[in-house]
């Protein structure tokens, strides 16, 4: 049986040639750029929770840095360094060369360097604490949304919601529809480079993953004021789209979660620029509504009335 420290020689130790002192000590050792600030965050992801137990390790290796990822993208800042802690309940070799190699895969396409952890005994479990740079003053942060500013998504929203209905036996989906669906949920893209190029043009930015009002919301609770979002204009796949009318369609669109695309502000007289940036980037960047003084959140649909909205995402302790 191999040991702690045997799985962490094999599997996870690799080259970290930004860090003064990567994986093998008691800490790393990191130095920022000049001029830079750093941006840190955690996440948590446990197995019954967030994925299936049964999840393919590679698949769920790519997803665990993914999702940290975005969180940079979200601030603005550019991803350097990953640690990992893993709870596992056995040293399942085939599983855990998986899960790596599903990590590094992604750590490759981002130039993210992994630099340290932690593995022990336990209910599976994976925890990454992500850090990036950004320039001083320059983070795109959740408090600077203004009266006025429109409200803008990334790509597409509710693609993993309803792979994940369709897995818990709640959406019946064509083959093809639960192929595309399920890539988004497995092999999320955190959109780094949407991130970096939003400095000095979003006023604030979150990523999306309990669901676009929840994380919205959020936004406003910083920043002060209100929303009002126009349903039409909510971006979503064929497959979504045919399921629009329902209440699952509703949920997949507002509260589903697990998006990791960018929802942000932005001066409305700055439309041309993100419209410019959406054609130079390649990636649909969609105006769905606008900041406002009233307080509170407000979706409209193609007539103006409100929607009544029951869930607003995800919430752990709810």
């Amino acid at each position: 049986m191999p040991s702690e420290f045997d799985l962490i020689a094999r599997f996870f130790t690799r080259p970290a040639p930004s860090a003064i002192l990567g994986v093998g000590d008691d800490a790393a050792l990191l130095e920022l750029s000049s001029g830079m600030e750093l941006a840190v965050s955690t996440d948590m992801l446990v197995a019954g929770t967030h994925f299936f137990p049964d999840t393919d390790p590679r698949k769920l290796g790519w997803k665990t840095l993914a999702v940290n990822l975005s969180d940079m993208a979200a601030m603005g800042a550019q991803p350097r360094w990953a640690t990992l802690a893993l709870a596992l309940p056995s040293a399942d070799e085939a599983w855990i060369a998986a899960f790596a190699q599903g990590f590094f895969d992604c750590a490759r396409a981002f130039n993210v360097e992994l630099v340290g952890g932690d593995t022990t005994r336990g209910p599976l479990t994976i925890a990454v604490q992500i850090m990036g740079e950004v320039p001083r003053g320059m983070a795109l942060r959740r408090d600077g949304a203004k009266t006025g500013d429109d409200i803008w998504v990334s790509g597409q929203l509710g693609d993993a919601a309803l792979a994940l209905a369709a897995l818990q036996g709640k959406a019946d989906l064509a083959a093809s529809d639960l192929g595309l669906c399920l890539a988004a949920l497995y092999s999320p893209q955190p959109r780094v480079a949407l991130g970096l190029a939003l400095r000095g043009l979003a006023h604030a930015a979150i990523d999306i993953s309990d669901g676009l009002l929840a994380d919205l919301g959020h936004i406003l609770e910083s920043s002060g004021g209100g929303a009002e979002l126009l349903l039409a204009n909510l971006p979503c796949s064929a497959a979504v789209d045919r399921h629009a009318a329902t209440a699952l369609g509703l949920h997949c669109l507002l509260a589903g979660g697990d998006d990791y695309e960018l929802c942000f502000t932005a001066p409305a007289s700055r439309h041309e620029a993100v419209a410019a940036l959406s054609q130079q980037s390649h990636l649909r960047l969609t105006r769905i509504g606008k900041i406002v003084a009233e307080p509170g959140l407000r979706v409209l649909d193609a007539q103006g009335r409100a929607v009544a909205i029951e869930e607003t995402g995800f919430d752990h302790f709810a």
